[in-house]
């Protein structure tokens, strides 16, 4: 929509808070960031083409400003009186697109600079595979043992349904086509270069004319599709070409190795319904028909090509005899194909790969016909074998090397499910299921007995194959739901295949009786079956341990189970293995970012211990977020900041939001990202580790201080009260970027409210509060208790993997953080005077943490080690620090008007704001 004119604007310039313009012109003043001012300046002059085409005289001019060096505060402060409604969309779009192509061009610096070092370089970078491959066998360790760890490894990246990522999966698209035509500009010349330009232009212009925001609330339906979409965006292509590098480099080092089927994408999405009430029986079956259609269409799209590619002649070459065999039944008779085995081959294969999918209800046509279904993945797999063992056999062995040998991995990747899917509820919900179930039978109050009385009374059904479960009895919709979903996943298992669903995760686990309701709720539902006496899951049971008294409680839980001979059973039916979640958000939310990190630290040492103890494989599924409050930050220096012992060839991780889209929206993007999970999981497992152990004396008074200094923030009276007046969480909850509430009851408990939108609120206003409150306090706490106790913390920011980690963390969203716009937001408050108090405290706090966090890491600036990140702030803090002033304004506006259809508009910009303040930040959710 084009706005009309208004008066021109004023503007004095201003250097931004934490990194001065002079630093920034030094961070981009070298010979290797050229090609990335070169890329932002040809994006902005194309996006201000678009500006000036689209939009009147006021945002044009604004826009300039802030180009030129304009303080954005007082910029916004002028010109705001004078816009129009659509005036003032404009310039929140314009500010966020810059925000947005100026993530293209990093993207693809980032990208330039790690093939120019891969190029200049005589060595892998360290985070690669082949690179710990090196290290391995500089270690001196054998191919045998190579092997049996290989063989002992899991690695999966599970994509959640978590709501931080703004942007409609349209906007993403356009963005790709972006850098798309972008990465072709570079190589163009002459007329194709302005060909290039122009279509830059257009892209630009249809992302202008597109909604940004969704005008409808997303359902857990979309979410499933979305999530399904970055298979066809990337890891169709990414895993088969990873595999396929991992494979051959470790052949070339090892030749007696083989890489087994150690990485896969596992997914929540349909499964989770922890404080989701959209999520059901329905969507569980219906994200596991949207699975199984995009896969078949893929093996089917698959080998119609090495359809194309394999016109082999019966005249040039010989066959196996299993080959001819599977050639003679082909549907494909045309005579044509007389001469052509493994074309005929093919076809058989393809017919009844189309007929598999019919089977799960798809409509796919083949050009063939139908032949007899697969019965599982295996009997797919069997007759692709066939195929690459006759090339191999019969000179053919370059050809088996391409495409099939892609086709094959993915087969025994993805199989006919696409993606391993979890289930997940909260332990509150399993005990009254429970209790429904006993009062039906006319059993034991459930929910009025004790712990003890609940382990007795739940062991006790348990050891009985008889069931509780009445089908001629009316149970309540939360019980019959709850039973239902459990029932689909028995069906789908049956359907799948065992794999497709393998893990059941326990919310809020704080004690044995968590996990022996969901058994018992297995049980219920043919999950859990007793013969014999012997007891046999279909599902491993995993606690997810939350807050921070759950995460010292840990260990006694887990100690309790595993001395139950009745759950040693149990595991022994699941490969003796124990998967544990340990979750980030909420044990950050409940003890603050310091406190959180020892917390999970010491959690993971103790139950380490523990599965030693009684002989079991433990695997630790770690709840990470896209934000370094909720466990973001770099996952290679994450996994390998991990105590001794507890990676151990296993290890799952959430990926949430716009982390998601960060990493795996393109094929090259995502190898790159999982290459990494694989080798440092390797390199944790395998390799000595030099990092020093963290000082537990040290550790836990620095975490006993911070808690303290944050829980005394967040317990005062008031503070609530100032959170939800300050912050934008109402908003967030009103945007529809998920299907999730905000919050499990009300936003009016902290505990109750989602460590998301608490995290998510504390970045718009420019606090991210979250991951570092208390540390400032707890170094001079410590400090003034034993002065020698900064040497230790100085010497465990150089030696310690785990320090080191949480302070480079810490620094990177300090360096976000503004005080001067955090405290425009204060004014929203409707008591000031209290409010002031409490930003005075954080802002005290913030000074503490930033100079006790330069003083223990000997830096002179925040980001002296994390070039890269001054690099983007320099270039995004002019619209940045533009939109957060236009969404304070904004706000003010909305929280004093009460009509709702006068509000809509204005809530729609503020909406825009929230959009375009997360694309500037990066890693908010």
């Amino acid at each position: 929509m084009q706005d009309t004119p208004s008066e021109a604007i004023h503007h004095q310039a201003n250097p931004p808070t934490e990194i001065e313009i002079s630093a920034l012109v030094e961070i981009m003043d070298s010979d290797k960031d050229q090609p990335l001012l070169e890329d932002t300046q040809l994006l902005s002059q194309i996006l201000l083409r678009v500006i000036e085409q689209q939009t009147s005289l006021p945002v044009k001019h604004t826009i300039h400003a802030l180009i030129e060096g304009a303080d954005p505060q007082q910029t916004i402060r002028d010109v705001l009186p004078t816009l129009s409604a659509s005036q003032r969309k404009n310039l929140i779009r314009a500010c966020g697109l810059f925000a947005q192509v100026f993530n293209i061009a990093e993207d693809m610096h980032h990208e330039r600079r790690r093939l120019a070092h891969a190029a200049d370089s005589a060595t892998f970078a360290p985070s690669s595979f082949a690179y710990v491959l090196d290290e391995i066998q500089a270690e001196g360790i054998d191919e045998p043992t190579l092997q049996q760890h290989l063989d002992h490894t899991f690695v999966s990246a599970v994509l959640t349904a978590h709501p931080t990522e703004v942007q409609r999966q349209t906007i993403l698209s356009l963005r790709r086509r972006l850098r798309a035509l972008l990465e072709t500009y570079h190589s163009a010349v002459g007329y194709q270069r302005q060909r290039l330009e122009s279509q830059l232009e257009a892209t630009l212009l249809a992302q202008w004319q597109t909604n940004e925001n969704r005008h409808f609330t997303i359902s857990v339906k979309d979410e499933i599709d979305n999530g399904i979409a970055y298979f066809d965006l990337s890891f169709f292509e990414a895993i088969p070409n990873l595999y396929r590098k991992l494979s051959d480099q470790l052949q070339a080092q090892f030749p007696d190795t083989t890489l087994p089927n150690l990485l896969n994408i596992g997914g929540w999405i349909g499964g989770d319904r922890d404080g989701n009430p959209f999520v059901s029986a329905e969507t569980l079956r219906y994200a596991f028909s949207r699975q199984a259609a995009a896969v078949f269409y893929f093996y089917r799209d698959q080998l119609a090509k090495l359809y194309q590619e394999l016109p082999l002649s019966s005249r040039s070459v010989a066959v196996s005899d299993a080959l001819a065999a599977l050639s003679a039944v082909s549907p494909d008779d045309s005579i044509a194909r007389e001469e052509e085995p493994y074309r005929r081959a093919i076809a058989t294969i393809i017919a009844r790969v189309v007929a598999t999918s019919h089977q799960f209800g798809l409509n796919y046509g083949s050009r063939y016909g139908l032949a007899e279904p697969y019965p599982d993945r295996e009997t797919l797999l069997a007759d692709l074998y066939i195929i690459q063992d006759s090339l191999r056999e019969h000179g053919s062995a370059l050809l088996a090397n391409e495409r099939l040998r892609d086709l094959i991995r993915a087969v025994e990747v993805f199989g006919f499910y696409l993606m391993p899917l979890d289930l997940r509820q909260h332990a509150g919900v399993h005990a009254d299921t429970v209790h429904a179930l006993f009062k039906h039978a006319d059993l034991e109050d459930y929910l009025a007995l004790s712990e003890s009385a609940r382990q007795r009374v739940l062991l006790r059904e348990l050891s009985t194959a008889r069931p509780l479960y009445n089908p001629y009895f009316a149970y309540d919709d939360a019980t019959t739901r709850e039973l239902a979903i459990l029932q689909a996943a028995a069906d789908i298992k049956n359907q799948f295949g065992e794999t497709a669903i393998n893990q059941s995760i326990i919310s809020n686990a704080e004690q044995v009786s968590d996990l022996l309701a969901l058994a018992l709720l297995l049980k219920e539902t043919g999950l859990l079956t007793i013969e014999n006496g012997k007891v046999h899951s279909r599902l491993n049971i995993v606690p997810l341990f939350e807050t921070i008294d759950a995460l010292a409680n840990s260990y006694d839980v887990m100690a309790a189970l595993f001395d139950k001979s009745w759950y040693r059973a149990l595991l022994a039916s699941r490969n003796n293995t124990q998967e544990i979640m340990l979750g980030y958000s909420d044990s950050n939310k409940d003890g603050g970012y310091v406190t959180s990190q020892w917390s999970l630290y010491q959690a993971e040492v103790r139950l380490v211990e523990l599965a030693k103890q009684f002989d079991v494989q433990l695997r630790l599924f770690h709840g990470r977020g896209g934000s370094v409050g909720r466990g973001g930050g770099p996952s290679f220096e994450a996994i390998l900041a991990q105590p001794e012992g507890s990676v151990n060839g296993q290890i799952r991780i959430t990926e949430q939001g716009e982390v998601i889209t960060a990493k795996y929206a393109d094929a090259a993007n995502a190898e790159r990202n999982l290459e990494t999970l694989v080798a440092a999981t390797l390199k944790a497992s395998l390799l000595p580790n030099h990092s020093e152990q963290p000082d537990s004396d040290l550790l836990n008074a620095l975490s006993e201080a911070a808690f303290a200094s944050y829980r005394a923030l967040i317990t005062e009276p008031y503070f609530i009260d100032y959170f939800l007046q300050t912050s934008l969480v109402k908003e967030i909850a009103s945007l529809n970027i998920g299907s999730r509430p905000a919050s499990r009851k009300s936003l009016a408990r902290i505990q109750d409210l989602r460590a998301i939108p608490w995290v998510f609120s504390w970045m718009q206003n420019r606090l991210m509060l979250p991951a570092w409150y208390g540390f400032g306090t707890a170094v001079e706490t410590l400090v003034q208790a034993d002065s020698e106790n900064l040497a230790r913390l100085q010497h465990h920011a150089k030696h310690s993997a785990f320090v080191q980690t949480m302070l480079s963390n810490m620094a990177q969203v300090m360096a976000k953080t503004d005080l001067t716009i955090a405290e425009a937001y204060v004014d929203l408050a409707d008591d000031p005077e209290a409010a002031r108090a409490i930003f005075a405290k954080i802002v005290a706090e913030y000074t503490r943490s930033k100079q006790a966090l330069l003083t223990v890491t000997g830096q002179a600036t925040l980001l002296d080690d994390n070039r890269s990140l001054a690099r983007s702030l320099a270039l995004r803090l002019p619209y940045l620090n533009a939109l957060n002033w236009l969404q304070v304004a904004l706000l003010k506006t909305l929280r004093h008007t009460e009509n709702e259809a006068e509000r809509k508009p204005t809530l729609e910009l503020v909406h825009l704001t929230i959009n375009g303040i997360a694309q500037g930040l990066r890693n908010t959710g």
